[in-house]
């Protein structure tokens, strides 16, 4: 296990999954009961924020430990491997002797998109007491990104206090959803004290009421958010707000190659982004940076098989 002791770039805290993937599937018809259809081999891969976004981050040449909880199953220990084979330390990792790790079946269209079938498992065991018991690793890191919102049940009710939390351990906080996204009473209280938000489109539309990028910024200013806040929305590239009354829009970058796989983009471009802003790259550049990521995660199946080091996705983003 890999073992943080200096300060670093990034914990990434929260959602940590073993992916099975499943494809080609077509999504666009039910698949209906009894019958037998034929895929490529299954891949077992990592997912989830924690390995999605750490990983990625990693590989862009960011100082990263992971803090989640798997259980004490052959997937946890294959979780655990796989981070300290990538470099993410591992010390705020912890074994639930008595949850399932969290667990994706990602059921993938010949396009690259994508359904999946999750159980929470052990997901659901990161609270209050959680993050407070890894304080120390999180007061040597500039940014703890948490999430996913929504897919963490016993922090989601708190939101606001554990976002307090991470901020008086003097890092700056990044909140990551998934699923649909958290309710927007929980994400209401907590808004004021973020320093990122990214959410994807088709969450926004739920928490806002509108597919207008700008109106999405626009109610969560209303909120009260004072951080970066903003809207992914695919080829459509990302609308970034830095401060209130400003905001950017970044395009998407093509694909070095075919699209294979869409799962871990949004994480891919939110890994970029953090790299990003660490090297000191203005906002627009660092958003560049965070599309060029998600567009090599694409073409390759699984979240993080496709991510390319430093040099060669700013060269991409660049292009």
């Amino acid at each position: 296990m890999t073992v943080v002791t200096d300060a670093i770039d990034c914990v990434v805290c929260g959602t940590c999954v073993a992916d099975v993937l499943v494809r080609p599937v077509p999504l666009e018809e039910p698949v209906g009961g009894g019958r037998l259809f034929h895929v490529d081999p299954l891949t077992v891969t990592t997912g989830g924020l924690v390995c999605n976004t750490g990983v990625a981050m990693r590989r862009l040449g960011a100082t990263v430990a992971a803090a989640a909880i798997v259980g004490d199953d052959l997937w946890g220990r294959e979780i655990r491997s796989r981070l300290t084979a990538e470099g993410v330390a591992g010390e705020a990792v912890e074994v639930h002797p008595g949850a399932a790790t969290s667990t994706t079946a990602a059921l993938i269209d010949p396009g690259g998109e994508r359904s999946f079938a999750h159980h929470v498992g052990a997901g659901a065991e990161v609270d209050l007491g959680f993050l407070s018991r890894h304080a120390r690793l999180f007061s040597r890191c500039r940014y703890a990104v948490l999430g996913y919102v929504g897919l963490l049940p016993a922090i989601e009710p708190h939101l606001a206090e554990a976002v307090g939390m991470l901020r008086a351990a003097g890092c700056s906080v990044v909140l990551e959803t998934a699923a649909a996204g958290g309710s927007l009473a929980d994400l209401a209280a907590a808004l004021p004290h973020v320093d990122i938000f990214v959410p994807s489109l088709e969450e926004g539309r739920r928490h806002a009421g509108t597919d207008n990028p700008s109106g999405i910024i626009a109610a969560y200013r209303r909120l009260g958010a004072t951080g970066l806040v903003g809207v992914k929305c695919g080829v459509r590239g990302v609308h970034l707000s830095p401060l209130p009354g400003s905001e950017v829009h970044v395009r998407s970058v093509t694909p070095p190659g075919v699209v294979v796989d869409t799962t871990g983009a949004g994480d891919a471009f939110l890994a970029g982004l953090i790299v990003g802003l660490c090297r000191g790259l203005p906002v627009e550049e660092a958003g560049s940076l965070g599309a060029a990521a998600a567009a090599c995660c694409v073409t390759k199946a699984g979240a993080t098989a496709g991510i390319r080091d430093l040099d060669a996705t700013l060269a991409l983003a660049r292009a």
